[in-house]
């Protein structure tokens, strides 16, 4: 920023020095001038705020250095680019698009085209040598702080016991920060505070938003660039869409386009399953025309009536006045058996029930103690997940401590220059001291603002860390506390098992030695009793049961008769059913048909608003980029619509006969678009740069991947002057 500051500064001299050998200074003019560099002076200083806001919200990465050991091939290299854009030259298969793989591999652990099972190995005829380290390091420039990043890849040997040669068992990967060694995790952590691994990928390959990632979400991300349209805009831009809004429902155009796709769908399979089921009633219904339902009614009341009769004649022989007596006597006979049975029960059960009243209320006990446990457990770890949020947002707390301190002292650094702003552009006579002051004064008074804003806020990022500390020191006291409280009630528990443990087995020894009831003597005498009359009942019954068999004989082929009747009814009934069902559905297919009609013209409606919407978008979208074109949508052959996004120059389709130096050209284009939208500026590594002979403005640094036949070993070239502005 301060370098920034001081271009812009040295720029108007020398533009002001040039005009003095053609211009001499009148003295009446000097104040008139002396104002125009006051007022120079404080736009300066508007600069400066205006530089510092910008740095706050664009985040500005670049490659220092890369140096690759053993990487696809590659034995050494050092690509040093001194955040600079540069050139690499060299012939196919000399390693250009590895350097590429190699910048990727280290951040995300995949290479350049987004494949993470790549070979990162040195082959030597398809085969990998052995106990080579691979190793990549990039030294960053992230916001003006430079980052050292260090991955090493390499294989791990062992020796097994009683064996002399050590065995391939696998891989391991060393990771370092700034030569620090560090975790995997924090490794990530590191890139991950940096840029997002898709954002990066979006940023530093021309190619990448065209051809690595699927078309619904290139178009999403357009749609998140330049802002979605309401329903209400496309609406309002169109009257003949104005009827939306009676059957919408709340709902949006999309959703309303799939609840018609599903009325459409589900009604299109009913219109085709009506005939069907009208058919199939048709071949099922029954023949009825030489059935008279008053006939057989009548005929079948007849049957039901003589069915009653016969059923009478068996109740009335079966209420014989000896047999009711003696049955009465089994009833009381079975009466005692009851009273004796459970008085024997009774007396058993006496045996038990203290026993098993006690089980119970330990085992109630039990649950007491081990509900206490579960309670205090989830009270714990509710404190746990507490302290990680609060640790979480500390560490928070630090990064932010870290970058404002950075801010403050970058800005305390920063010191008023006059050499050049002092003196009058045009003669070079020195401005009045009282100017040269005030210049001085509102420079440090801005300058102070800034530096007291800042402490402010390392002043409220302190004290909140401090409470925060707080609450997870006394947060932790608790779950000693607590942990104690867990261990002592367990113990309680534990005793509580081995009691319940001891009375089961008292429970199970008293049922052992319980009587069974076949050893009462008064018991076993009255279902002798009770035998005894059952068996005199059965002699009494011979006779009756032969009268009662003849008449079940007579009932059951009137039963046979009632059913054919009922079968004939039944099919009656059935046939009746079936005509009223073929009208339901008859009436269903001509309301299903009149609904589809409806829907039919709803879609119609919904496509239209879609095209509407598409073209307002496509508008809105091409705004964001000054090459990039976007076609959102595609006419079928039905009339319908088919949501795509395929990226365009001058009407011709990215996928289908744009030129290489177009395609990377655009795909600048759109990176320059996305890093205004992410606020972030990322190395671009350009493959196949040689197609290209004028790049367009780019505020990022550039890295052009050249074949170069002649040049058998990798050659790089710093841009001084880069030719830019054009797409052909």
């Amino acid at each position: 920023m301060e370098a920034a500051f001081r271009q812009r500064k040295n720029g108007s001299t020398n533009t002001s020095r040039s005009s003095q050998s053609s211009e001499r200074c009148n003295k009446k003019d000097c104040p008139q001038k002396a104002v125009r560099i006051k007022i120079s002076l404080n736009l300066s200083l508007t600069f400066l705020n205006e530089m510092f806001n910008r740095r706050l919200t664009m985040k500005v990465i670049k490659l220092l250095n890369l140096k690759l050991t053993n990487f696809k091939g590659i034995k050494e290299f050092e690509l040093n680019a001194s955040g600079e854009d540069i050139k690499v030259y060299g012939d196919n298969a000399t390693g250009k698009t590895t350097l590429f793989d190699a910048f990727v591999w280290l951040l995300f652990n995949k290479d350049s085209q987004n494949k993470s099972d790549f070979e990162i190995k040195t082959l030597v005829d398809g085969k990998p040598i052995h106990k080579l380290n691979h190793e990549v390091e990039a030294t960053l420039l992230v916001d003006g702080q430079e980052l050292t990043l260090k991955k090493v890849y390499k294989e791990k040997w062992t020796k097994r016991r009683g064996q002399l040669k050590q065995e391939f068992s696998g891989h391991t990967t060393d990771y370092f920060i700034n030569g620090v060694p560090s975790k995997k995790k924090e490794f990530e952590e590191t890139i991950k505070s940096i840029v997002d691994e898709d954002v990066f990928k979006l940023l530093t390959n021309p190619a990448y938003f065209n051809e690595s990632i699927h078309w619904k979400d290139r178009r999403k991300l357009l749609l998140e660039i330049a802002g979605d349209i309401t329903d209400e805009d496309v609406i309002a831009s169109n009257k003949d869409l104005a009827k939306l809004l009676d059957f919408l429902n709340g709902n949006s155009i999309e959703d309303h386009k799939k609840i018609i796709a599903a009325k459409r769908k589900e009604i299109n399979e009913e219109l085709e399953r009506i005939p069907i089921r009208i058919d199939e009633i048709h071949r099922n219904l029954p023949d009825v025309s030489s059935l008279n339902k008053n006939q057989i009614t009548k005929e079948l009341d007849s049957v039901l009536n003589e069915i009653d009769a016969k059923y009478e004649q068996i109740n009335s022989i079966k209420n014989g006045s000896e047999v009711n007596e003696i049955k009465k006597q089994i009833s009381d006979i079975e009466l005692k058996i009851a009273n004796v049975k459970n008085e024997h029960e009774l007396k058993e059960r006496e045996k038990t029930q203290k026993l098993e009243m006690r089980l119970q209320e330990e085992k109630s006990n039990l649950s007491i103690i081990q509900g206490e446990v579960k309670s205090l457990m989830q009270q714990k770890e509710m404190n746990e997940a507490r302290i990680k949020d609060y640790e979480r947002q500390m560490q928070l707390l630090r990064e932010q401590y870290k970058e404002s301190q950075l801010q403050y002292k970058q800005h305390l650094e920063l010191e008023f220059e006059h050499e050049n702003s002092c003196s009058c552009p045009t003669c070079g006579q020195d401005l009045p001291e009282e100017q040269i002051e005030e210049a001085k004064a509102n420079f440090n008074r801005n300058k102070a603002e800034l530096l007291e804003k800042i402490q402010n806020r390392l002043d409220e990022i302190n004290k909140e860390g401090k409470s925060l500390k707080e609450k997870v020191e006394q947060i932790k006291l608790e779950n000693e506390n607590l942990q104690k409280e867990i261990d002592k009630i367990t113990e309680q528990g534990k005793q509580k098992k081995a009691d319940i443990e001891k009375l089961e087995q008292k429970l199970e020894e008293a049922k052992s030695n319980i009587t069974p009831i076949e050893e009462n003597e008064e018991y076993m005498k009255l279902l002798e009793e009770k035998q005894a009359l059952h068996d005199e009942i059965n002699f009494l019954e011979t006779d009756m049961n032969e009268s009662i068999f003849a008449i079940e004989l007579e009932i059951e082929k009137l039963k046979e008769k009632q059913s054919e009747l009922q079968t004939e009814l039944s099919k009656l009934s059935l046939a009746e059913q079936s005509k009223a069902r073929i009208k339901e559905l008859e009436e269903q297919e001509r309301k299903l048909a009149a609904e589809f009609e409806e829907l039919e013209h709803q879609l119609y409606l919904t496509e239209e608003f879609i095209r509407t919407k598409v073209d307002l978008l496509e508008e809105k979208i091409n705004s964001k980029f000054k090459y990039a074109r976007f076609k959102l949508f595609e006419q079928q052959i039905n009339g319908g619509l088919k949501e795509v996004c395929e990226t365009t120059y001058e009407g011709v389709p990215y996928s289908g006969g744009l030129n290489n130096a177009a395609r990377i050209n655009v795909g600048l284009d759109i990176i320059n678009t996305l890093s205004k939208h992410y606020g972030v500026q990322a190395p671009i590594f350009i493959d196949n740069a040689e197609s290209v002979t004028k790049l367009i403005d780019i505020d990022a640094q550039v890295i052009s991947l050249i074949v170069s036949e002649k040049d058998k070993k990798l050659r790089v070239e710093r841009v001084q002057e880069t030719n830019k502005e054009g797409v052909a």
